[in-house]
C-alpha cells in the first residue's frame, strides 16, 4: 500500500469516530431521545414564619435569707 492509501484509510477511521462522537454527544434535539415531561407550575409556597432566636438559660437572682 502506498502512503496515500494508508492516509485515506486512517482519515476515514478518524472521520467515522468523530461522527459517532458528534451524534452521541451533540445537540440533535429530540431525535432518538425520550420526550421530556412538561414542567408543572407549582403554586408559590407560603413563607414559613420566622422563629424567635434561641436564647440561653435565664439567670435570676435569688435572695439569700
Amino acid at each position: 500500500m502506498r502512503s496515500e492509501s494508508v492516509a485515506g484509510v486512517l482519515g476515514a477511521i478518524v472521520a467515522a469516530a468523530v461522527l459517532v462522537v458528534a451524534f452521541a454527544y451533540g445537540p440533535i434535539g429530540q431525535f432518538g431521545k425520550p420526550a421530556r415531561p412538561a414542567r408543572l407550575e407549582q403554586p408559590a409556597a407560603q413563607p414559613m414564619p420566622a422563629q424567635p432566636a434561641v436564647r440561653g438559660p435565664v439567670v435570676r437572682e435569688v435572695p439569700n435569707n
